[in-house]
């Protein structure tokens, strides 16, 4: 077999700022909650990553900048000494096995609960998620976030900043701002989490300004050649609603675009749509774009390799992908030679804890590592 697998872009060998890829294929962050109560990744994460360095590029999951920003039990940190240690033990393993780590760096902003973290959640104003939220002990009803005050926001901003900085230190090759999916950056974009009437809020250059300072903020510390942003236009996890899709992201891409960042990762990607179009014009350097594979349900027998494939046409530059990397280590070669898939076992996606249905998924080279 080929290594383009029959002409296959996704399996070409690319480079990424400074970084060579061997192939297209991103390794997208989903969270696993396999961290310690503390947010110290454990030598189980550092199986886990390993197991799938064969990707292009592989984006760990979301790890919070603070204690205030934690998201759900068992989330990983990057805001302490143990958190870098434990870190660095997840990239020694991954690059020893040939691959290349990035790291996304999540506030959760009122995706938050004191009886995770301690501490009352903040967001840019006073509205609680509109659901439960998961707890080490449960579901709990969410709680009323307190709005982050002008200095606070300064401070949240060198949170990120000094998460990268550690980040670096250890060993990741550079970061990926969370600026999707609901969470605190996706909160100042978003009319119905951002009522503010100050130089936060309001009209869209004000909603967007915390995203840019917190990657402006970033870049500063460690480069921008090694720092990504992820972004999810018109996505309402988390209660979130924009209220003008249109105007926000063109605003946000057009602010980013040139100063010089690895990278803008956008996610369900619809190569159909015409945002995504105007975005992929707009945005200048490597444009990685997240498909669209029905959500809560079950993949694509491929694995979302013809999806991948429409977007690369599309003018997408890297493709990523999570549920199949997650069930697959060894996705790429699967996906290069067609091998039939394994199944997600949903179940033991989030708050299980353990290798069942983390590391125990069977490989080509060891079919019978997990019982049928």
């Amino acid at each position: 077999m080929t290594n383009n697998a029959g002409g296959s872009r996704l399996f070409e060998a690319t480079t990424l700022g400074p970084l060579a890829l061997p192939n297209r294929l991103v390794m997208a962050p989903l969270t696993r909650n396999r961290a310690d109560a503390d947010g110290v990744p454990t030598s189980l994460m550092a199986t886990y990553y390993a197991q799938r360095a064969s990707a292009g590029l592989i984006i760990a999951e979301a790890t919070t900048p603070s204690a205030v920003g934690q998201t759900y039990a068992n989330i990983p940190a990057l805001h302490t000494s143990a958190h870098v240690a434990g870190w660095r033990e997840v990239t020694d393993a991954v690059r020893e096995a040939g691959g290349r780590m990035f790291v996304q760096i999540q506030h959760g902003g009122r995706v938050g609960h004191p009886d995770t973290s301690g501490h009352v959640p903040v967001a840019p104003s006073p509205v609680a998620l509109p659901e439960e939220i998961h707890t080490a002990d449960g579901r709990r009803p969410s709680v009323v976030p307190r709005e982050l005050t002008v200095d606070e926001i300064r401070s949240t901003v060198a949170d990120f900043a000094a998460a990268a900085r550690r980040a670096v230190d250890a060993g990741f090759e550079g970061v990926e701002v969370h600026a999707a999916n609901g969470y605190l950056i996706h909160q100042f974009l978003a009319k119905n989490t951002n009522r503010r009437t100050d130089a936060y809020g309001g009209p869209v250059e004000h909603r967007i300004r915390f995203a840019v300072e917190v990657v402006q903020a970033v870049a500063d510390a460690i480069g921008p050649e090694r720092v990504g942003v992820r972004i999810s236009p018109g996505v309402g996890v988390n209660g979130v609603e924009e209220g003008d899709t249109d105007s926000i992201y063109p605003a946000l891409v057009a602010a980013l675009a040139d100063r010089g960042l690895a990278y803008l990762h956008v996610v369900f990607a619809d190569p159909d749509q015409p945002l995504f179009q105007e975005i992929r014009k707009t945005w200048p350097g490597t444009l990685i774009a997240n498909p669209v594979l029905g959500w809560g349900g079950p993949l694509p027998a491929d694995g979302g390799r013809g999806a991948g494939e429409r977007l690369l046409a599309a003018g997408a530059d890297l493709i990523s992908l999570g549920r199949s990397f997650l069930a697959n280590p060894d996705l790429v070669e699967r996906l290069r030679t067609g091998a039939p898939l394994n199944a997600v076992r949903d179940q033991y996606l989030m708050y299980t804890g353990g290798e069942t249905g983390y590391t125990d998924y069977p490989t080509l080279d060891a079919p019978a590592l997990v019982a049928s």
